[in-house]
């Protein structure tokens, strides 16, 4: 009954049979192998983009961070959720990376509007020489709260990036949960929206560690080679990277991956409702934040259950008080796991 995240999860058996299968014999390092061009061409043709620069690195913090600093100058700054992964969860990274480009937090939750977005804009470049300048947008598609935006609000928020000549990055640490959810194309939900560049995950969805960074423009990579070479992130041995994505990206995968995850929450959301739990935000992919009582979240930890309390202590004396927790799925977790923690429930 594990709920804590879907990046402690198992790697799928078939990454680790081609990782199995890379590891015979050798192969030219720093990407130069012959597995990574068979990648980079199924993630063109995967996103219909044959232009595109694709590279690979081993997290999802050095996948935004590099790519954001990619399309960013230092003295710029770079709009997004108050609640981004960015944000929140990888200790300044892309400031460090970009040479210190600021974050401006879009007001609001984790899906940014556009009145929001062009507020924050406008906001800026107000001081002239004495100001941040206005950099890339990022926005993030699974939302650090489980929410997914439609094809029309990327297309949105896009425009009013472009409106100020502003390039727009995608964080797809969970992108294969995102497009499941929309029964979209991936093109349909990042260039043909107005994104420029993609951080497109594999380690939450089954692979060991291994995230792909997407440039529609093929302008961006030598820029690109030089920050992952210098910011430590070139692979020598890149073949085990590139072993990952391609199984991954073999027989859909990556979307069967995405598609039993998503299908795991929906049992899980359905069962909370009968039991009575509230949602803090509506679920859309893998991602839940539910909330019942303390008493409830002892009997089920007791049992073995694992997630996180959100905002909460376990500790207390009040029994009935009502306490929220994230809870995440993966492709991993069995029916078995999901109907013993509602039978508990």
């Amino acid at each position: 009954m594990f709920f804590a995240s879907d990046n402690s999860g198992p790697v799928h058996p078939e990454v680790l049979t081609a990782l199995a299968e890379a590891n015979q014999g050798y192969a030219m390092a720093y990407g130069a192998d012959a597995q990574m061009q068979a990648v980079r061409e199924k993630i063109r043709h995967i996103f219909e983009a044959p232009e595109a620069a694709v590279y690979l690195v081993a997290t999802g913090t050095a996948a935004n961070s590099l790519a954001l600093a990619t399309l960013s100058q230092p003295w710029q700054t770079i709009f997004c959720s108050p609640v981004a992964h960015i944000h929140e969860d990888e200790c300044n990274a892309p400031e460090f990376y970009s040479g210190g480009a600021k974050l401006t937090l879009v007001s609001g939750g984790d899906r940014m509007t556009p009145e929001a977005l062009r507020a924050s804009i406008t906001g800026e470049e107000t001081r002239g020489v004495h100001g941040p300048q206005r950099g890339p947008v990022s926005i993030t598609q699974v939302t650090e709260r489980g929410g997914v935006y439609s094809i029309g609000e990327l297309q949105v928020l896009c425009a009013v990036a472009k409106e100020y000549g502003l390039p727009v990055h995608l964080d797809g640490a969970r992108f294969a949960n995102a497009l499941v959810a929309l029964n979209a194309s991936p093109a349909e939900m990042t260039w043909k929206a107005g994104v420029d560049a993609v951080s497109f995950g594999g380690t939450k969805n089954g692979c060991m560690g291994v995230e792909a960074v997407i440039f529609f423009d093929p302008k961006h990579s030598w820029e690109f080679e030089l920050r992952r070479k210098r910011g430590a992130h070139l692979f020598s041995k890149h073949r085990y990277l590139s072993a990952q994505m391609d199984a991954y990206l073999t027989g859909d995968l990556w979307l069967r991956s995405a598609r039993r995850a998503n299908d795991n929450c929906a049992r899980l959301v359905e069962g909370l409702r009968t039991a009575g739990a509230t949602f803090l935000h509506e679920p859309q992919a893998n991602i839940v934040f539910a909330s019942f009582p303390r008493a409830t979240h002892r009997r089920l930890m007791d049992a073995g259950a694992s997630y996180h309390l959100w905002g909460a202590e376990l500790e207390g004396e009040d029994e009935s008080e009502i306490l929220a927790c994230r809870m995440v799925c993966d492709w991993s977790i069995g029916t078995d796991q999901i109907d013993r923690f509602l039978s508990l429930l």
